[in-house]
């Protein structure tokens, strides 16, 4: 029987999944229920009073074993007793599994037995230090599994070392009534560097992907020169797969706008597979999407081999440069299901169609599409500001754009941009930015030398427009002047500051003159173009792309 405790029977499924088999166990009441699981499950457990001595005493089990070694120890000052043997073991590159139970952390630092804050105690000497959620629904429970993953991962990731597992337990403690372990999902990392020729360490990847019916290609931020994919490789994953891409994904997959149609998407059109290479991806409805599927297998490619879960899903880190893995898997695409790839393509296509064409109210989105359509695919360098901004670069955007989506914060955008600019003067350098974003970074204006090439398309509603879409937060008094900061600022006495070009607009009337005068390629200096619309409307005419395209869809 095992403890009733979700986080340590999580942990300890895993440690038998990643091949550990070896426990130094320490005494204690707290980590009680973890030694016993250790011991119920078959690993081999050595009791050793002095955490000290027990510390080293894994240690030299590991070096003569070559295989990585758990040492488990209760709450407090018994931690520390370790890190004397985990330096000792960082220097010599040897695998240890640091184990240690804590308390919960609402007790931390209340004059409670045997508390301190254990997470990084070890640091710097251990390669990763997690701190284990206790278990109490689904996202808990998958947050616990990564996490494990994750450090044990790292015991022997480029080189052996120390890793430390913290678990906040909270009483009853002592309860075994468990029949047995659950099956946990177990994430490998297969290391692919070969410079040609797939290698034989991603092959059952390979095979998984081969034997799928629904496989999809997820491709998050790139910059422009990170994916190198030939147009013949593109379309020989785009005719067996599903490509969904972003505008910050590369220029050469194409352009994909599919965050109206994956809300009432067949859940028998939903992937069987998941291939997700590249960064951050905006679309939250995308993210959810993903997140729903039942147990699909997940592949992360990327270069430095770090498990990044967006899909919740993931069953393998492949260690590789993204390129080359899709290049080696494009003679393992299957021939996927024709009706999911037909599902697929016919609403991708009527998606990018409707949002080109259909018509629409003054809003941000119109501005946004009358700017997309006029730049079309000009050399130009074209960046796009957090939050609202970026959304709609999603549904217009012709090619790859940038934005800081790293932290996805609202400051410095246009910092950023006035930087590319500076760095390549010789073609207009566009920043696509909100009201709040641009007020915050406008000392960006303030830069010497500010380029005369610069162009600022500046979506003005009066506030955080992003915030209509949370319905809940209407029944909140303090929703406009606190969470939208809503306000009455314009830019021109700005401009006048700084020596920009000022041009506004409050309808549509004058729209195609004033995107013609933001693109001109007339040079009179840097040039902002304010467009004046309200948050209640450019709400609804996203309502409205998104309706309207199901309609077409369905019809």
């Amino acid at each position: 029987m095992y403890s009733q405790i979700e986080s340590i029977n999580i942990l300890t499924s895993l440690l038998l999944a990643h091949g550990i088999r070896d426990a130094v166990v320490c005494p204690g009441s707290h980590n009680a229920p973890i030694v016993h699981n250790l011991n119920e499950c078959g690993m081999q457990c050595v009791a050793v009073t002095d955490e000290r001595s027990a510390g080293f005493c894994a240690m030299g089990m590991a070096l003569q074993t070559e295989r990585a070694v758990v040492v488990c120890v209760t709450s407090g000052s018994a931690l520390l007793g370790l890190l004397p043997a985990v330096a000792e073991a960082h220097y010599q590159h040897i695998p240890m599994v640091v184990v240690s139970a804590d308390r919960p952390q609402a007790w931390i630092g209340q004059l409670d037995g045997q508390t301190m804050p254990q997470p990084g105690a070890l640091a710097p000497f251990s390669r990763c230090n997690v701190s284990l959620p206790e278990v109490n629904d689904d996202r808990s429970r998958w947050h616990c599994n990564r996490l494990v993953n994750e450090a044990l991962l790292e015991v022997c990731h480029h080189g052996k070392g120390p890793v430390h597992i913290n678990v906040p337990l909270s009483e009853p403690l002592h309860v075994f009534n468990v029949l047995q372990l659950t099956s946990e999902r177990v994430i490998r990392r297969m290391e692919a560097m070969e410079a040609c020729g797939c290698p034989n360490t991603i092959l059952p990847l390979m095979e998984t992907l081969a034997s799928s019916q629904k496989p999809m290609l997820v491709v998050g931020q790139c910059g422009p020169s990170d994916l190198r994919l030939s147009p013949e490789l593109v379309q020989a994953w785009k005719r067996h797969c599903v490509v969904l891409k972003e505008c910050l994904g590369p220029d050469v997959l194409g352009r994909t706008v599919f965050e109206p149609i994956l809300a009432d998407t067949d859940s028998a059109m939903m992937p069987d597979m998941v291939v997700y290479v590249g960064g951050t991806v905006v679309s939250k409805q995308l993210k959810r999407m993903l997140r729903q599927l039942p147990e699909t297998p997940t592949w992360v490619v990327n270069s430095n081999g770090c498990v990044t879960d967006v899909t919740m899903h993931t069953t393998a880190v492949v260690e590789a440069d993204a390129e080359k893995v899709l290049q080696w898997a494009v003679s393992y695409l299957p021939d996927a299901d024709s009706d999911y790839l037909s599902y697929w393509h016919h609403r991708l296509h009527t998606a990018a169609l409707m949002t080109d064409s259909m018509p629409l109210p003054w809003s941000q989105a119109t501005v946004v599409r009358a700017l997309e359509q006029a730049i079309g695919h000009k050399d130009a360098h074209i960046a796009y500001a957090n939050s609202s901004a970026v959304r709609l670069g999603n549904l217009f955007a012709n090619g790859h754009r940038r934005c800081n989506r790293g932290l996805n914060g609202i400051e410095g955008s246009l910092s950023t941009t006035v930087g590319m600019a500076l760095a390549d003067s010789s073609k207009p350098t566009y920043c696509v930015i909100g009201d709040l974003s641009f007020f915050y970074d406008q000392n960006a204006l303030w830069i010497q030398g500010l380029p005369r090439s610069l162009r600022i398309l500046l979506l003005n509603n009066s506030g955080g427009g992003i915030f209509e879409r949370f319905d809940g937060l209407r029944q909140s008094t303090s929703r406009e002047r606190l969470v939208m900061a809503c306000h009455h600022t314009s830019a021109y006495g700005i401009c006048q500051s700084y020596g920009i070009c000022y041009r506004s607009a409050t309808d549509s009337s004058t729209l195609a003159a004033d995107i013609q005068w933001l693109t001109s390629e007339e040079d009179n200096g840097p040039r902002l173009l304010e467009m004046v619309t309200s948050s209640a409307m450019d709400q609804q005419a996203i309502i409205l792309i998104e309706n309207f395209i199901k309609n077409q869809i369905n019809n």
